[in-house]
């Protein structure tokens, strides 16, 4: 099976950062194409050994990038297409068709209540949405919440899979060296309260909270990793409230602190400085960051996390959720609670367990092969059958279609092998 992914861009972000670690964990020949700006994710896919093509795509109205995507598809001869975030939704699906492709999916990362990839929705974006969407067969949901959203808007739910975002957990096991070195580096005072927090700077994940926050907090500092529009407006504002030398503004790289092994930023070692993150914004369609936070064994303060919010009780012990605006965040901040005795670490909990991404790349593993046999029956004739693997969503096996000399056959009792 060769499964082309699409994307709207490479930079430093979730969804790509989740598309990289994915491809480490599925077990089939992929390409990437990526319509704009082959950032550093870009470098890190390649530098994992699969193919990365920039389209040159300039802008949301560019057209002529369709004909050429039309052709790259064609030339691959993929059984799957894999489109992830708006732009590369609306083109890819539309190109996967036109190209002949019998099995689109598409993975909806960012979809907010108001608001998608930061953006605020419009009646015209979500009539695109709907109506390129029909042209693909599964749209997968990385959290129950995105699900949610996605049956509002109008997608049936017949249609939508829940394939929640994995993280890799020993990634960002904490480390006490990494802890002194980058603290040495960025000028953080030994014993300082270092609050952190990861993410693009835009006005959705409230980090002007954060700052404001931390400017209450005598002696306490800020890190912050991401870039985006807001980056300006938060040092201004640092500054004004007089807290520019206690606010680290360090950009998609981490800065001074970068890794330098075509991994990205260095958010382990940075997670490893850190002795409380937090996670301000009011909405989020997964939480991806607070998941490597707790990993991290730090302790977390959040406003929402889909991926934590949807947990049973007892399964995030790091994860306190807290109230909107500055009060409750320097509220929690100053709990002894909130910042264990000894600036201890947490042992890797239930949650961190729970979105492996060995998991999530099998749960999509899975719905590939069921919509790729699928698509194999109908053109040959035969009918597609379920078939269970213990762990896994229902997986599909094709049996001949019944004729009037011959029963239909049934399902078989035992589960299907896992295709590895």
């Amino acid at each position: 099976m060769r499964v082309l992914h699409v994307i709207t861009g490479l930079g430093a972000g979730g969804a790509e950062q989740q598309l990289r670690l994915l491809l480490r964990h599925l077990p089939l020949c992929c390409d990437v194409v990526t319509l704009t700006n082959p950032g550093a994710v870009a470098a890190g896919i390649e530098a994992d050994g699969t193919a990365v093509t920039h389209l040159g795509m300039n802008g949301n109205r560019d057209l002529s990038a369709l004909p050429r995507l039309v052709d790259l598809i064609r030339a691959g001869r993929y059984d799957v297409v894999h489109t992830h975030l708006y732009r590369a939704c609306v083109y890819g699906r539309i190109a996967a068709r036109l190209a002949g492709v019998r099995t689109v999916v598409a993975t909806e990362h960012s979809l907010g209540e108001r608001m998608i990839e930061g953006r605020p929705l419009t009646a015209g974006t979500r009539a695109l949405y709907l109506a390129t969407e029909r042209l693909g067969n599964t749209t997968v949901a990385v959290s129950a919440t995105v699900a949610t959203r996605l049956r509002r808007w109008g997608v049936p739910a017949s249609r939508i899979r829940l394939v929640p975002n994995g993280i890799d957990a020993e990634r960002f096991r904490f480390d006490p060296i990494a802890r002194t070195a980058v603290r040495t580096r960025l000028g953080l005072p030994a014993h300082a309260l270092v609050v952190g927090g990861v993410g693009r700077l835009v006005p959705g994940k409230r980090f002007d909270v954060a700052v404001r926050a931390v400017a209450q907090l005598p002696g306490a500092c800020l890190v912050l990793v991401g870039d985006g529009p807001e980056r300006t407006r938060l040092r201004e504002l640092a500054a004004g409230l007089g807290v520019a030398d206690r606010v680290l503004l360090l950009g998609e790289c981490g800065g001074a602190v970068s890794a330098g092994h075509g991994d990205g930023p260095d958010i382990p070692g940075l997670l490893s400085a850190m002795d409380v993150f937090v996670s301000p914004s009011a909405e989020e369609s997964f939480g991806l960051a607070v998941l490597e936070a707790l990993a991290a064994g730090l302790p977390v303060l959040h406003v929402t996390c889909p991926a934590i919010d949807e947990l049973p009780p007892g399964h995030a012990p790091g994860a306190h959720r807290i109230g909107p605006g500055v009060r409750n965040l320097v509220t929690a901040l100053r709990e002894p609670s909130s910042v264990p005795a000894g600036r201890r670490r947490a042992p890797v909990c239930e949650a961190v367990r729970r979105y492996d991404v060995a998991r999530s790349a099998d749960r999509l593993m899975a719905l590939y092969e069921e919509l790729h046999e699928r698509a194999t029956a109908r053109v040959s004739g035969r009918t597609p059958v379920r078939t269970a693997v213990p762990g896994l969503p229902a997986r599909s096996a094709s049996v001949p279609a019944p004729t009037a000399s011959a029963p239909a056959a049934t399902a078989p009792t035992t589960p299907a092998p896992t295709k590895r």
